[in-house]
């Protein structure tokens, strides 16, 4: 599968899923990136939301860029303050 096809597919699949990790006031903490990390090895995608009292330190897109990175996951989509992680199983993205 190339990666516009796994977008769309990702995107469809978790299209009316609610989001599973949200990220506060200390943004993306180890704790947090732990259970993305986990929550990743189990369903290889992810909805992640930002609550605004996140956004006091970095914008929506430099969280979501930075969560991506450091799970070795791809960056899906990011609408709003929701986006998606995607990783398949031991397979990085850079």
């Amino acid at each position: 599968m190339n990666i516009s096809k796994t977008k769309r597919f990702v995107k469809h699949r978790l299209q009316k899923k609610s989001p599973t990790v949200w990220i506060g006031k200390e943004c993306l903490t180890d704790q947090s990136l732990i259970e993305i990390e986990k929550q990743l090895k189990k369903n290889k995608m992810l909805k992640i939301k930002i609550l605004k009292s996140a956004l006091i330190q970095e914008t929506k897109k430099e969280i979501a860029e930075k969560a991506a990175e450091k799970t070795g996951a791809l960056l899906v989509d990011l609408i709003g303050s929701i986006f998606i992680l995607y990783r398949r199983k031991d397979k990085e993205y850079e």
